[in-house]
């Protein structure tokens, strides 16, 4: 996620509630800091608003912060059975905005082939997400530390189950069957929009139409192997994009 505040409030037609710092990064890791763009009810008017997240959603009744780092991705199939989720996913969904994201092949023995898999024509995406605000009761009411803003983002089987079996042209999801089982629900702008409404409280009609159309959303994707830096956090520049010549 590499691309300005400035760039993403245009991008999404947002706005700030507060000032936000947003730092560029080409190699995100679970529980960093990344934007989010969601939507609110503010006297009766739609307001959408871009805001920094940490990655690992807190439910509100959590008693620390710290199991957000094993709530990273809320699996589409089930997320409304589960306590952590299901409110979320009525009344808090947001999408999350990205450059393109790393996904691991696995070779003979431990070797492994890191892909850059982002959109072909040098646009961003977004994932489907869900948030929550998270009170820290050991904070004075008068600190403004003492909220915390959470994101998850969907995931679903590789390819979904339902398209995979209607469509008749082949997908990138095909390709991101070899390198993993599961993949990040993209959406497009016209899913983006009925994602983000407060007002639709169909969370399940709204999951089942993020996964039904996420194969069209990925359709200018491509994979591009690229050099094992991205697996050390601590690597964290443009040239961990840079195409490389693949292992396998």
């Amino acid at each position: 996620m590499a691309r300005a505040v400035g760039d993403l409030l245009a991008d999404f037609d947002a706005e700030l509630e507060n000032e936000i710092a947003l730092e560029k990064s080409w190699n995100v890791a679970p529980t960093d800091a990344v934007p989010i763009v969601l939507e609110r009810l503010v006297d009766e008017s739609l307001k959408r608003q871009l805001h920094v997240a940490k990655w690992g959603l807190v439910p509100s009744w959590a008693k620390d912060p710290k199991g957000g780092a094993r709530l990273i991705n809320a699996r589409s199939e089930t997320l409304l059975e589960k306590p952590s989720f299901r409110k979320a996913a009525v009344a808090r969904r947001c999408a999350v905005p990205a450059d393109g994201y790393y996904e691991w092949k696995k070779g003979e023995g431990k070797s492994k082939q890191p892909y850059y898999v982002h959109p072909g024509d040098g646009h961003g995406l977004v994932f489907a997400g869900l948030y929550e605000w998270w009170r820290d009761q050991s904070v004075s009411s008068d600190d403004p530390g003492r909220w915390l803003l959470s994101m998850s983002i969907l995931t679903a089987d590789t390819p979904t189950a339902d398209s995979a079996r209607t469509r008749r042209s082949a997908s990138v999801f095909d390709e991101l069957t070899t390198l993993h089982d599961r993949v990040p629900l993209p959406m497009s702008t016209e899913t983006m929009e009925a994602w983000l409404d407060p007002r639709e409280k169909d969370a399940a009609g709204l999951v089942d139409m993020v996964r039904e159309r996420a194969h069209d959303a990925a359709a200018g994707w491509t994979l591009d192997p690229v050099g094992a830096a991205v697996g050390n956090v601590r690597n964290n520049s443009p040239e961990l994009i840079e195409p490389v010549e693949g292992l396998f």
